[in-house]
């Protein structure tokens, strides 16, 4: 092997590695995916492409790509140490599809100093192009829970295979897929896209998200406002200098949340429990004392004695309150 060749493939077996370099399910399969894609590079050659020429038709994976312009920068300062992945188009000559490098293409194409991206050119088909694309998204560690729910999604409803097929290829379990997808279908694509990617947001508080929205009768509409003002405020925050959430999205997905939580239920004041004690005078029973929560009941037996305490009342009451202020020291 010459040392080109082994220098073209050494590029993507990096790329393999990076992708795979977390703890993700499977990385025998997602390297696998990835070096069939190596070994598919056209004359293991870089070629230097005009980006207009590039046509990216893939499976959307990511809701918010926001670090574009930092790489564009880093590109323009560096050159483009890292090729993009196209293969050619199967109807149309002089052009290429794009299997995976969307940002770098992005970047390069935002750019007005890089005039042309560098890419590997790869003869594979539409499943092996995917199959290489999904390896390549799915070992990224950087894709949220959320992204990565809406890309299985986007793969069911684009006939790339049955629920089965596409867990297989994203080496992770069956009802793993079914409980993503549910939540994708719940929320709906415009409510999760207000949203954004939310890093950090995993599978439970997603779950939870879309149960509270099923219970409460909320509309997506409704709730896709409250996420995309979150935005608008970070934004201006950001613009005037202000104090802004390190992710938006994060503070957007609260924010939803919290629209959706039940309000508390009002407090119940906390009642004194009746008490009742009989009172007795020369030992015998004279009336009762009972505590309640309005104050203190003080029935007597005898009428006479009633009628006197009535008249005095005033005065024992001022009396047994000094009483009660000295023993207490109020």
């Amino acid at each position: 092997m010459t040392d080109s060749r082994k220098k073209r493939m050494s590029m993507l077996d990096s790329l393999a590695a990076a992708g795979a370099g977390g703890s993700v399910p499977s990385q025998t399969t997602t390297n696998r995916a990835l070096r069939s894609a190596r070994d598919a590079v056209d004359s293991h050659h870089v070629w230097d492409l005009e980006p207009h020429l590039i046509d990216d038709l893939r499976t959307r994976d990511r809701l918010n790509p926001v670090d574009v312009l930092d790489l564009q920068e880093a590109i323009e300062q560096n050159g483009q140490t890292v090729p993009i992945l196209v293969r050619r188009h199967p109807t149309e000559e002089g052009r290429y599809l794009l299997v995976y490098g969307r940002r770098r293409l992005e970047a390069i194409r935002n750019s007005d100093k890089v005039m042309r991206v560098k890419a590997l050119v790869a003869t594979l088909d539409d499943n092996a192009a995917v199959t290489a694309q999904i390896s390549e998204n799915m070992a990224r560690r950087d894709l949220s829970y959320i992204e990565k729910a809406l890309f299985a999604k986007d793969l069911i409803d684009q006939g790339f295979g049955t629920q089965t097929r596409v867990a297989e290829v994203l080496t992770v379990t069956k009802s793993s897929i079914s409980m993503a997808l549910g939540i994708a279908e719940t929320l709906g694509r415009d409510l999760i896209e207000s949203i954004g990617a939310a890093h950090g947001i995993g599978r439970p508080r997603w779950e939870a998200l879309a149960k509270s929205l099923d219970e409460s009768g909320a509309t997506r509409e409704a709730l896709s406002r409250v996420a995309l003002a979150v935005h608008d405020k970070a934004l201006v925050a950001r613009a005037t200098g202000q104090a802004a959430p390190e992710d938006a999205s994060v503070a957007a997905f609260e924010a939803v949340m919290a629209k959706l939580a039940p309000a508390p239920a009002p407090s119940t004041p906390k009642t004194t429990r009746a008490m009742k004690d009989s009172l007795r005078l020369d030992g015998v029973r004279a009336g009762t004392v009972k505590r309640t929560a309005k104050g203190l009941a003080l029935e007597l037996d005898d009428s006479q004695f009633a009628d006197w305490m009535t008249r005095k009342a005033p005065a024992l009451v001022a009396e047994l309150h000094e009483r009660w202020k000295s023993e207490t020291n109020k």
